[in-house]
């Protein structure tokens, strides 16, 4: 597969694990990554806008980005349909960029197909119970949303193994510091680095780097 100068860095997790609060705040502090804004069908959620969080279309418009080949990688999950914008993220990579997708483990599968050098994280709760008070405490599902969440948390987390890495969510900011510590282990890969400075491998003779 072609090497990109920029990385992709997928973060998966069952809802209410902290995925995205931990994802803001990689965000806030590490300006050289941009985020992959889906788009999906479901409502915008209290406080969710238009282009920030998702992109929120129909269902007809998305079924018309899957037959165009436009996506990434898609899924359906809790009724909703959910896809990622291919053209973004190939942009973006090759112009050098990091790109960080927030993602379920279907979705995640489909990239991995398209890129070999992806860096995948799976956030995990640290107990079933405490994912169910922190669904809970957010107040942004009817009772029956969480307690459809919670039996499909169960089968969720049954794919963290498909993960180079596992983060336990217990302490946020335990939890941001591993996952800060992740992303910069992955820049200085092998083939992370000779994408990004391949005329400076080619001029120290490591005349292989770009088609490792």
């Amino acid at each position: 597969m072609k090497k990109y100068p920029g990385n992709v860095f997928m973060i998966i997790a069952p809802s209410g694990a902290g995925k995205s609060s931990l994802v803001n705040a990689l965000l806030k502090n590490d300006t050289d990554i941009e985020l992959s804004v889906s788009c999906t069908t479901r409502p915008p959620r209290p406080g969710e806008e238009n282009g920030r969080e998702y992109h929120f279309i129909s269902v007809e418009e998305f079924q018309a980005l899957k037959d165009n080949n436009d996506l990434l990688e898609w899924a359906e999950v809790h009724g909703n349909y959910y896809g990622t914008p291919k053209t973004f993220i190939k942009q973006a990579i090759a112009a050098g960029k990091d790109v960080l997708l927030e993602i379920d483990w279907q979705g995640a599968r489909q990239v991995r197909q398209q890129f070999s050098d992806v860096t995948d994280i799976f956030i995990l709760p640290p107990s079933i119970e405490e994912l169910e008070v922190r669904l809970t405490r957010r107040g942004q599902d009817e009772p029956s949303v969480i307690a459809r969440r919670l039996l499909a948390a169960g089968g969720e987390i049954a794919h963290a193994p498909e993960c180079e890495y596992v983060i336990i969510n217990n302490d946020f900011d335990v939890a941001l510091h591993e996952l800060q510590q992740i992303i910069a282990t992955a820049r200085l890969r092998y083939t992370a680095q000779a994408a990004r400075h391949e005329k400076l491998f080619a001029e120290l003779g490591i005349l292989d780097a770009a088609s490792n």
